[in-house]
């Protein structure tokens, strides 16, 4: 039996803790031929001085521990960390606790916010650590023993990804198949979340520009070009609209067609040709290789998962 503890933050989103325990519950419900006993011991942990977690919707959750009296050097088999939690104290708190247990236990996961502290852990995502390498695609990674998910719900992706290490793909298919869940999803994040194209914090030139190349997509948009409209040398340029963004000229520009891109695939039934054409992708072929790039989907695969069809 595999020891499992769940550390949640207050005032976060219940249903990622909530969902991963159900999903391991699950397992020991239909716990494999030949095992003794549950396949996982499941304990949920707070960092408050309470047991009650309280969650952003106004549901509550009752912890079996409080963090601070659990003994760091108790071997655990894995660590998962839901979310990043409300304060820094609450953080700071976290990361002391699994400074000392990390040595003791076999794996230690994060879901979406939680990667921060296991970067903090680590003592090394983006601008804040970057030592770490974040990787925008996949639902989850696993880096030895440190698995890190994307977004909350990706987190039940990662959790199937555990059972079927510890004990098979037989019994994570048949996980998935009870909650009719995908046990791979297609796709990347990226696919399933809401496109954030990067802004500055103030205004300025590269602000101004970041609004123009939203409203100019079919303009022609190397750096040449958009130095010139801010009266910058291209190198210049580049260091200073990567250091005022996170991404450089030419990744925010694609992004900055990708997400019109997919905008139009939801929302129109324009031909894939119409539409490269209005989000300055030039032609179908472009627009496709950098869907299938991104996204591991076709635009057509795409359109037919998230086109909203009208009512009659």
């Amino acid at each position: 039996m595999k020891k499992i503890l769940i550390i949640v933050p207050d005032g976060g989103m219940l249903f990622e803790s909530a969902g991963i325990a159900d999903i391991l519950t699950q397992a020991n419900q239909l716990q494999t031929e030949g095992l003794a006993g549950p396949c996982y011991q499941v304990h949920v942990a707070t960092t408050q001085p309470h047991q009650v977690i309280h969650g952003q919707s106004g549901l509550n959750l009752l912890a079996d521990h409080r963090l601070h009296e659990l003994d760091p050097r108790e071997p655990l088999d894995t660590i998962i960390i839901t979310g990043r939690g409300q304060n820094a104290l609450e953080g700071t708190a976290v990361v002391d606790w699994l400074r000392l247990a990390a040595p003791h236990a076999r794996r230690i996961a994060s879901i979406c916010g939680g990667a921060l502290l296991l970067a903090q852990l680590l003592d090394t995502l983006q601008t804040e650590f970057p030592q770490v390498k974040v990787e925008g695609g996949p639902l989850y990674i696993q880096d030895g023993n440190i698995w890190t998910s994307g977004g909350v719900s990706s987190g039940f992706d990662l959790t199937l990804a555990l059972v079927e290490e510890d004990y098979g793909f037989s019994l994570a298919r048949d996980i998935a198949q009870d909650f009719v869940m995908y046990l791979r999803r297609p796709g990347g994040q990226l696919q399933f979340s809401r496109f954030n194209l990067r802004q500055t914090s103030g205004s300025g030139p590269i602000n101004d520009l970041l609004s123009w190349i939203l409203e100019n997509l079919t303009a022609d948009l190397c750096v040449e070009k958009l130095a010139e409209k801010v009266a910058m040398s291209p190198r210049n340029f580049t260091r200073v609209f990567t250091r005022e963004t996170g991404a450089s000229p030419a990744r925010y520009v694609a992004e900055a067609r990708l997400a019109a891109a997919r905008q139009q695939l939801e929302q129109t039934t324009d031909t894939l040709d119409r539409i490269a054409e209005q989000t300055g992708f030039g032609s179908s072929i472009n627009l496709r290789r950098l869907f299938e790039k991104q996204l591991n989907l076709t635009p057509g695969e795409y359109r037919q998962r998230f086109h909203i069809r009208k009512m009659a």
